[in-house]
């Protein structure tokens, strides 16, 4: 007979005994939000004619936010809890390799954090979009109306071969990439039944024996919180105290309304 897992008084059941903690609540909030910009960057782009926005504005913010929450996450691989950190899923090519190997053979192997396919795509996608917004930083559009915040660095020749780079990395190398990721996570999540994508919404995958369980001490709720945010104002610092420094011409405020 099951028994019965509520309580007397209409308390939840105990969800915390079938299931063990994965992902922080910064780092999925980092994830979903790099989803949002990154459509938000393409869309701000493609539309800008129907958006009435000639200079780009709400497309340059769109890449500042992007860089920011860019060196946000680099931070939060060394100061954030086990499964954040770089030091735990970034892994050598051999590594690599063997998973591969492993996961060919029908011998998969269940991780709490990234696999180490899995850290090499989350790592590639990380350099690409940092590499895609620091070129944003010097780009120029055909209208000139709409310049980098760095461009004046560069001149206008530079600029233009920096602004190709930017698109081709962006479409269609980052969104090749992308499609790439949801296509592994809706089939490690839908096929092989191991829920990536639930567990980077609730952050707790199902009890069971993986790899790099308590590999790491384990940090407490107050202490992620205080360091999320302090890496959050060290990121602003960096990135928007940097392009001051460089003399750097930051975009008008955006305009509420079509």
């Amino acid at each position: 007979m099951r028994s019965d897992t509520s309580r007397p008084g209409g308390d939840a059941p105990d969800v915390e005994r079938s299931s063990v903690a994965a992902w922080d609540a910064p780092t999925r909030i980092f994830h979903w939000s790099l989803v949002i910009l990154i459509v938000s960057a393409w869309a701000t782009f493609q539309l800008t004619e129907v958006m009435g926005d000639p200079r780009l504005t709400w497309h340059r913010w769109n890449g500042l936010l992007l860089l920011t929450l860019i060196v946000w996450r680099l931070l939060w691989g060394i100061a954030g809890p086990p499964h954040a950190r770089f030091a735990s899923f970034l892994k050598g090519p051999g590594a690599i390799a063997g998973y591969l190997r492993d996961l060919a053979a029908g011998r998969p192997r269940r991780f709490l954090g990234h696999n180490p396919a899995g850290g090499l795509m989350v790592v590639s996608l990380i350099a690409l979009v940092a590499t895609i917004g620091s070129l944003g930083l010097f780009a120029v559009e055909h209208n000139d109306l709409a310049t980098g915040p760095l461009y004046r660095l560069v001149g206008n020749d530079i600029a233009k071969v920096l602004t190709g780079w930017h698109r081709f990395l962006f479409e269609p190398v980052l969104i090749a990439l992308v499609v790439l990721h949801i296509g592994v996570n809706v089939t490690y999540t839908f096929v092989k039944r191991d829920p990536l994508i639930p567990a980077m919404i609730t952050g707790r995958k199902p009890a069971a024996d993986y790899e790099d369980a308590g590999a790491l001490a384990p940090m407490s709720a107050e202490a992620i919180r205080f360091r999320a945010f302090g890496c959050l104002a060290l990121a602003s610092a960096i990135v928007f105290g940097g392009l001051t420094a460089l003399g750097g011409r930051l975009p008008p405020w955006p305009k509420v309304g079509w």
